[in-house]
């Protein structure tokens, strides 16, 4: 409950900031990403899902800087499963071929469980916590592809799920493709390896976005396919297509 309170209220404090931030001329506060509907809920590590329809938010709070607050939200539609990330994330350095970015988060994860007592048994949605870092180097090549390396670390906190897992992930970006006048492609390759505890495994996944320069709309189809594996849920293929709205909105500063 202390990191809930903890992360609502740096929420809370940035919302404050911005609500009032629409008339001044100075200090620019940036507003941005997606909110999405998908047949299949897949977790930020792509191995896991939700194997129903669910929606999501992914957005970016910053001021003008190096510095912003990104909420990563999943939740099947019945609120029941799913899960929410708080990314407190720091640019390192920020070039126009090389840009490194660090971050840190805590989570919490919401699943089905099966309780049984006295002869008689319910399913609760049960929670767990986790603390995690990241380490996102990544190196423009040209304006439309991109080459990076991601790297997560997370750690549970309690002891009756993963107390550890580390996700390394290849990935290649091949982004603003034009199809026709109005229509832009993008698709991004990826290979990971994924450890928790004792299990792991190889995978392939990415994602393949279309999108319009008229519309806020945009769809986007994401695949996983597992090479070799040991970890308990993980499925051989793995698929879903989400509609997405984007947005992005700029506040100025009342200071």
């Amino acid at each position: 409950m202390k990191i809930f309170k903890f992360c609502f209220l740096i929420i809370t404090f940035f919302f404050s900031r911005v609500a009032y931030a629409q008339d001044s001329t100075s200090k620019p506060y940036v507003a941005a990403g997606s909110i999405g509907i998908t047949n299949n809920g897949i977790s930020i590590i792509p191995t896991f899902s939700l194997n129903e329809p669910a929606f999501n938010f992914i957005g970016s709070f910053s001021k003008s800087g190096k510095f912003s607050i990104d909420p990563d939200v999943r939740f099947a539609f019945d609120g029941r499963k799913g899960g929410t990330v708080l990314w407190l994330r720091y640019k390192l350095i920020e070039g126009e071929k090389f840009n490194f970015r660090v971050g840190a988060h805590p989570a919490f994860n919401f699943a089905l469980r099966t309780i049984s007592e006295n002869g008689k048994t319910w399913t609760i949605t049960q929670t767990r916590r986790f603390v995690a870092t990241e380490l996102a180097p990544s190196y423009n090549i040209n304006k439309h592809i991109s080459l990076g390396l991601y790297y997560l670390h997370a750690n549970g906190l309690q002891t009756d799920g993963p107390i550890s897992s580390h996700f390394v992930n290849l990935i290649s970006s091949f982004s603003g493709i034009k199809i026709g006048s109005n229509h832009l492609l993008s698709f991004s390759p990826q290979a990971y390896y994924l450890q928790i505890d004792k299990a792991d495994g190889f995978y392939l996944t990415g994602n393949v976005v279309l999108a319009s320069k008229k519309s806020p709309f945009s769809f986007m189809y994401l695949y996983n396919k597992e090479i070799r594996s040991n970890i308990s849920g993980s499925r051989n293929l793995d698929w879903n297509l989400t509609l997405m709205y984007n947005f992005k909105k700029r506040f100025r500063s009342t200071k």
